[in-house]
């Protein structure tokens, strides 16, 4: 029988892991052996196949994870307990139990009965899925990886971001019209760098095998030169980039329009843009609402709250893209409004999604809607729905 309230608490632990109750154990109250450290949380995963304790080391400005083969965490958790910890808490199911160490080095042991289920260990091995892989050359042409194909540490953030950007793409192309089709055009308005406009055009063609004609179109020729200088090095086939704006570009062919990041009623255009040519996938991420802002009147029961900059800033864009949403699905498209990625990674993270809709709907009930919306804050107009009304009174 371990007679030592430390080599007590081990056997606790190591009994915890065999039996599968072990839940977490926490080291706290550091002797600062090691600056800015503040604890460490131990959690059980499975890493290629086999049973490990993760060590989370939490300091003052950043998290260090080691991870060790069972015996080796134990062991480890050995040296720290009591010599650089003077607290340890082990969590298991059916009990807590605290050590604790005076200054003087002696010992204590707590335990108490509590209700609580055991973790499973969690599959570390399974990352999240990448739609596209760091291998792929024109991740290398536009400086996110190095030529060993590495991702380079400051481009990290839109790494995720190009392969969230893919994965809705993707998603949304399996609930359209296009899940099937052999040769998708797909149009992106303010390309900028290029980053979604290769990527897309890399898994149309590489990974769902589909003909991708794929253009980009931006303002500034010194962006439209560096995109068409990586695709003329990589010889690239069905993508370039040329310079010009929303409102003048006539495509032949437009399957899927793009525009991320389209400030204020250049989204609109673009909307409407993706609307006229029959678009069947439409993806916005607005920036800016300058348009409806000032219009907005403070209805009376919320006009203490509009009162406030920053609240009738966000009034402003969740209006604005609210009717933008029912002007496209009054266009016949199924919507949806969501975070495009983690305010973490951009701050600009709203996505406006349209896919086609198989079935035609009677578009009076969402106009009704947009009149009341317009009605209740005093808007008098959008750029949106006044260009959506001059098509039909041409028509």
């Amino acid at each position: 029988m371990p007679s030592t309230p430390i080599e007590r608490f081990f056997a606790l632990l190591e009994s915890s892991l065999r039996d599968a109750r072990f839940v977490k154990l926490v080291l706290a109250k550091p002797r600062g052996a090691e600056p800015g450290l503040e604890r460490i949380t131990v959690r059980q995963i499975v890493l290629r196949g086999e049973p490990h304790l993760s060590f989370l080391f939490h300091h003052t400005t950043r998290d260090v994870t080691s991870n060790f083969a069972v015996a080796d965490g134990v062991a480890r958790a050995r040296e720290l307990v009591g010599t650089q910890f003077r607290n340890a808490h082990l969590l298991t199911a059916g009990e807590e139990t605290q050590i604790s160490f005076t200054k003087k080095g002696q010992a204590a042991l707590k335990t108490t009965p509590v209700e609580r289920e055991p973790t499973a260990p969690q599959e570390h091995d399974r990352e999240k899925q990448r739609w596209l892989t760091l291998d792929r050359p024109f991740l290398g042409a536009l400086g996110v990886t190095t030529a060993q194909a590495q991702l380079i540490p400051a481009m990290s953030r839109k790494w995720k971001q190009i392969n969230r950007f893919v994965e809705v793409f993707a998603h949304a192309l399996d609930a359209s019209p296009l899940a099937q089709a052999n040769t998708v055009h797909v149009v992106d308005f303010g390309s900028g760098k290029g980053y979604l406009t290769f990527a897309i055009h890399d898994w149309l063609r590489n990974s769902r095998g589909v003909d991708a004609q794929v253009t980009g179109v931006e303002l500034r020729p010194d962006m439209v030169a560096l995109c068409n200088g990586a695709i003329a090095q990589l010889g690239l086939q069905g993508l370039h980039i040329e310079q010009g704006d929303v409102r003048s570009y006539a495509p032949e062919r437009l399957d899927v329009m793009i525009a991320l990041h389209a400030c204020d009623i250049a989204t609109d255009h673009a909307i409407h843009l993706g609307v006229r040519a029959g678009a069947e996938i439409i993806v916005c991420s607005p920036c800016c609402h300058k348009e409806i802002r000032p219009q907005l009147l403070s209805p009376h029961p919320i006009a203490p709250i509009l009162q406030h900059g920053v609240h009738k800033e966000q009034q402003a864009e969740m209006v604005t893209d609210s009717l933008r949403a029912l002007l496209l699905e009054a266009q016949g498209y199924d919507t949806q409004v969501f975070e495009f990625i983690s305010l973490e990674h951009t701050s600009k993270n709203k996505m406006i999604l349209g896919v086609k809709r198989k079935q035609p709907r009677s578009p009076e009930p969402v106009l009704a809607q947009i009149a009341a919306i317009k009605q209740f804050y005093g808007i008098r107009e959008q750029r949106l729905e006044r260009l959506l009304q001059a098509d039909t009174t041409a028509a």
